[in-house]
């Protein structure tokens, strides 16, 4: 079967590293996650699957992974996103397949990729089919690195450098949060402990981390820097519970660093057993003067479920939030990535995308990547008639408002419902799935949050209305009949 691209693979590359990109900006994927996982594949092929009556309707995307382990991880962890991530890119529904290709200086056999292998030249960058080659085929924005961890629970701590406070671009909503992080990394614990950041989803706070982590660094290469999810946290405990290692575990936290940063702190709130330990963690670090950085979609007065000694403790240093940012601070932050990234951005095209989207960074920067992978694979120039066209279903036309209301109608004429039965606990899915749809677009739309959003829906959960969204991004990518019901729904609007 003829591969997609068959006439020029030398556009594989940049396949691989738009694809990258757009998981750096949409998906719901830590840099570690990036950096440990995705960045060390290696893509292999691209090929059209026919279906029964022999008409081409996926792409059959390859990738090779270095060891049987990393290969069984990314399918079980990773293969969704990667997914839709070549689904946007591609412009088709992709399908995706690891094989297993050791770097010990052997390549895939002809016979297994479909092509031949060609060697690396000195610099790095691959020849011919570029996924072959014994060095592995890392895109160029995957390459992290920074201090490792010296703990017996190992966790990486590598810091993507890119994330800098030079990098950050500080307007109005962010100012204060920036200058309050960048005073942490000057002078660890002395002032700010515990510093927490708050915002919604997409708006700096895990760059801030990085760059705090960076600073130190670079102020003292010696510095003892731990970055870690709440998420991570919790698994680490429970592991650390089932094979009798909680004296290693305590020690890790307690004793093996001089700076610590959690990420999505809201996470561990109703787990009885990971905020008691948290707990006596928080004060050992407090007590011994190691600096502690928290964030959170939200502040520690509005975490549901979180104990009252815990959320004492969160507000006892410096708490500083970050808001969508005003216009001129997006165009500032399109301009930056497009910079940081050679990408030829016209000013009015900058001004469009920041015009639209309103509420989320790395939504704004993911528009960006997939023009820019667009035109570089259609061979199109980057401009605002080209940025139109791509987005007329992804923001609003010029002059046009929505609300709340006119979205819930929509959506309630569209499906033959009542915008009261949104507000109902039936679960039926000719109500919960339109319901879904209603929660994406008021998100998609409007500059609300999701806990505000919930309101509007029966007082429903901040998780909830996160799930919503998520379930329909991935429904609008490979079912049908969500993609169109949405589409009928934007038209209405």
């Amino acid at each position: 079967m003829r591969t997609l691209l068959q006439h020029d693979v030398s556009q594989w590359p940049e396949v691989w590293r738009a694809v990258y990109r757009h998981l750096e900006a949409e998906a719901n994927l830590t840099p570690q996650q990036l950096q440990l996982w995705i960045a060390p594949l290696r893509l292999v092929s691209i090929e059209e699957l026919a279906d029964s009556d022999g008409i081409s309707a996926k792409m059959g995307v390859k990738m090779a992974a270095q060891t049987d382990f990393a290969g069984h991880w990314v399918v079980t962890h990773f293969q969704a996103p990667l997914e839709q991530a070549f689904t946007q890119i591609l412009g088709h529904p992709a399908t995706l397949s690891v094989v297993i290709a050791p770097t010990d200086g052997a390549s895939l056999s002809p016979e297994a990729a479909g092509s031949s292998a060609q060697a690396s030249p000195s610099n790095g960058e691959p020849v011919g089919d570029p996924t072959l080659a014994a060095t592995p085929s890392v895109p160029e924005s995957g390459v992290l690195w920074g201090a490792m961890s010296r703990s017996p629970l190992s966790v990486s701590t590598q810091f993507d450098p890119r994330y800098t406070f030079d990098s950050f671009v500080v307007g109005a909503s962010n100012q204060f949060a920036h200058a309050s992080a960048f005073a942490v990394s000057e002078n660890p614990a002395r002032q700010y402990n515990p510093l927490f950041l708050y915002s919604q989803p997409g708006l700096g706070k895990t760059h801030l981390l990085h760059a705090i982590a960076n600073h130190v660094l670079a102020r003292n290469p010696s510095a003892r820097v731990l970055y870690i999810s709440a998420e991570r946290f919790v698994n680490e405990m429970i592991e650390s519970i089932q094979h009798h290692k909680t004296t290693e575990f305590r020690k890790k936290y307690r004793d093996s660093y001089d700076v610590i940063l959690f990420d999505d702190i809201q996470f561990i709130a109703g787990k009885t057993r990971t905020e008691e330990e948290f707990f006596h963690t928080f004060n050992a670090l407090h007590s011994s003067k190691r600096q502690i950085v928290l964030t959170s979609d939200r502040p520690p007065k509005e975490i549901e479920g979180l104990e009252e000694r815990l959320r004492t403790r969160f507000e006892w240093g410096l708490i500083a939030d970050i808001t969508p940012p005003e216009i001129e601070t997006r165009i500032a932050i399109l301009k930056a990535k497009a910079e940081r990234d050679d990408i030829y951005l016209p000013d009015e095209v900058a001004t469009f995308l920041a015009t639209y989207i309103k509420s989320n960074v790395r939504e704004l920067e993911g528009v960006l990547i997939k023009l820019q992978a667009h035109a570089s694979l259609t061979g199109a120039e980057l401009s605002l008639e080209l940025a139109k066209q791509q987005l007329k279903l992804a923001v609003p036309e010029q002059g046009s408002t929505y609300t709340i209301e006119s979205i819930q109608s929509a959506v309630a004429k569209h499906f033959r419902l009542k915008a009261a039965d949104f507000k109902s606990n039936s679960k039926q899915r000719s109500v919960a799935r339109p319901r879904q749809i209603a929660m994406y677009l008021i998100r998609k739309y409007t500059s609300l949050g999701f806990k505000e959003i919930g309101h509007y829906f029966g007082g429903r959960d901040h998780t909830t209305i996160m799930h919503a969204c998520r379930e329909i991004e991935k429904k609008i990518d490979s079912e049908q009949d969500v993609k169109d019901a949405v589409e009928a729904i934007q038209n209405l609007l």
